[in-house]
Formats: C-alpha cells, structure tokens, sequence
C-alpha cells in the first residue's frame, strides 16, 4: 500500500487539510457537540474513513480490528482467529448468503467467505474503501463469489428477511442510534437465524464523573470517528428492543491471555507490528513530514498521524484501566416467528 498515494482517500489532494480541520471541528476538544455528529455521522465517518483508511492499511493490514490473543499467537494468527470465531459462532455453512456491515477494504469479508465458502455482501458507506475492497477481492480471487454495496447501514437497500447469517466486526459503534442499526438488521436477517457482533464499549468499569476516564473516551472517539461510545448493557437492551433473542455474550478482551491493546504498548517491540508502536509511530509521523514537505503527500497527511496517534493513545489507556474494549461480543437470533 502506497500510504502517500492513499492519504485523503477520495477527498481531493488540496482539500485534505480543509477536511481534517472540518472532522476535528465535530468533537468536544475542538468545540463539538454529541448531537452534531450524530446528527452528521455520515459525513463525519466518511471524512474520517477517506483520511485514516490508507494509515490503517499500512499499520493494520486489511483487517481493521483488534483481537484477543494467546501466548505465543502473532497479531495476524490472533486477527485471523478472531474472524474464524465469528464464522464458527454463526454456524455458517458453504452456499449461505452473509452481510458484513461495515466491511472496511474486506478483510474480515475474504477470510471469512474462504474460510466458511459462503458468498459474503459487505456493505459499506465510503467508496474509497469499496473501490479499494474490489480491488483486493480481484486480487484474491473472491470477485465472483462477494460483492460490495455502498450504503448506509441505518438504511440498508435490502429487502426484508434476505440473508442467512449477518455479522459487524468493530463497525456499528458508529452508528448514532444502536436500536435503530440493530432493527434494520433484524429486518434484513432471516427469521431463525443468527447476528454475530465484536462491539467497541465503555465497560461497567468506566467512571462518567471522573475526568481522566472521560477523557480517555473523547479520545478514542476521536481517534476513531465516532458519534459516542456506548456501554455493554446498551447493546443487549437494544438488540432486546429490536426483537433479538440474545444467546450469548461476553467481553472477550476479559482474561485474554495477551491484552488486545499489547502492540500499542511502547516497552514491547515487534517487527511484524512496528507501524503500530510509538517507535514506528514516530517513524511514520517523520516520514508524513518528509513527504509533505517535497508536496508528495497532501497538507494535513501530519494532521490525520496526529489523529490516529491520539486514538491509539486513548486506546492503550482505555485497554489497562480497563474501561474501555473493542470486542464486546454477543450472538443473537431472530425469533422464527419474525419477532416484533
């Protein structure tokens, strides 16, 4: 991935900086309200998504999640394991017909339509991540068995009771309204079947009245182009609310043998994970300059480093105090009766 050619996504070349400064201007640090980008959360994910999208290639690969890890497990066997608990846990069965709600460039989509031989639909709001989600599916091999629809997942183009099984992997958290994502998907999903989630949550441990927790939370909203992040007990009342059984569920970041948060820690080093520790960080954010200083990498590529610096912050500082996690887990099932 060419991260110079990539920053900005589909936002013109001279307006990168415009559009960071506009993003930035949706948050509380910068004169935000939680109204305004729920009220706006399209446009707000979209900017953010068209300037993180090719940083996130870079330093994650194409799957843009976190997982829980064992000894000894690399984050890409970790990663690919937890794409393949996913599968397993909705039962999926080669010749099913799966959505993945905000399916990003498609990795979890590949790994999953190989690993399961279903044909996945993935659906997704920003077309720089779908034009580049076509591309890697050609390259792998998938085009003739996925698709992608560009979308807004509170308003899916589907008709009702459509697919077998349908998943989101650290997406809907960017949904302004959980009840009403997880309506939707309960109308698109066949009734007796199963939606399988990784949710990015405050846990029962986070604090709103202490300051530091507070913070630590605006930076990962941030950092990550969200609206709010929820708690855990509010997915299982809105999954409840729309019509959902709920089977299981579970904080997996909970007792993982390997923090999920382990690689942004600074005092461990990895080759495999180096863009994502502060050295490789600082490396990255020396290498922006550079470019953007010969005029190879637009203005304001500095600014969305900043960016994702201060997420990863946030992230590491959530993941030990052990407020905040981005693989709360549940597996519901739509009633065979339809439900409500």
């Amino acid at each position: 991935m060419n991260l110079a050619k990539g920053v900005g996504g589909n936002i013109d070349k001279s307006q990168v900086l415009s559009a960071v400064e506009k993003y930035e201007k949706y948050h509380a640090s910068y004169g935000g309200q939680e109204e305004e980008r729920k009220a706006n959360y399209v446009d707000m994910v979209n900017k953010f998504y068209d300037l993180a999208t090719s940083f996130y290639e870079y330093g994650w690969g194409q799957s843009f999640h976190f997982a829980p890890r064992w000894k000894g497990e690399s984050v890409r066997e970790g990663i690919k394991r937890h794409e393949h608990f996913i599968a397993l846990q909705l039962c999926l069965k080669p010749g099913q017909k799966v959505l993945d709600v905000g399916c990003g460039i498609g990795g979890p989509l590949r790994e999953i339509s190989r690993f399961s031989s279903t044909s996945i639909t993935g659906l997704n709001n920003n077309e720089y991540q779908i034009t580049r989600a076509k591309e890697l599916n050609r390259n792998t091999g998938v085009d003739k068995t996925c698709n992608f629809v560009k979308a807004d997942f509170m308003k899916m183009p589907f008709p009702d009771n459509n697919f077998d099984a349908v998943y989101a992997i650290e997406a809907t958290c960017h949904a302004p309204d959980v009840y009403a994502c997880y309506k939707e998907i309960f109308r698109v999903l066949k009734p007796g079947q199963l939606f399988a989630a990784y949710e990015w949550c405050m846990t029962e441990a986070f604090d709103p009245n202490n300051e530091e927790h507070q913070k630590i939370k605006e930076e990962i909203e941030v950092g990550d182009g969200l609206p709010d992040i929820r708690l855990t007990t509010k997915c299982v009342e809105a999954l409840k609310q729309a019509g959902f059984e709920v089977i299981w569920e579970k904080d997996l970041a909970v007792n993982s043998p390997v923090p999920w948060y382990f690689h942004l820690d600074a005092s461990h080093f990895s080759l495999s994970t180096f863009p994502l520790t502060s050295i490789g960080r600082f490396f990255t954010r020396s290498l922006i300059r550079a470019l953007e200083f010969v005029r190879l990498a637009p203005r304001g590529s500095l600014k969305v480093q900043e960016i994702l610096q201060r997420a990863a912050d946030g992230l590491l500082e959530g993941g030990k105090k052990e407020i905040f996690t981005p693989m709360y887990f549940f597996l519901a099932r739509k009633p065979n009766f339809g439900g409500q």
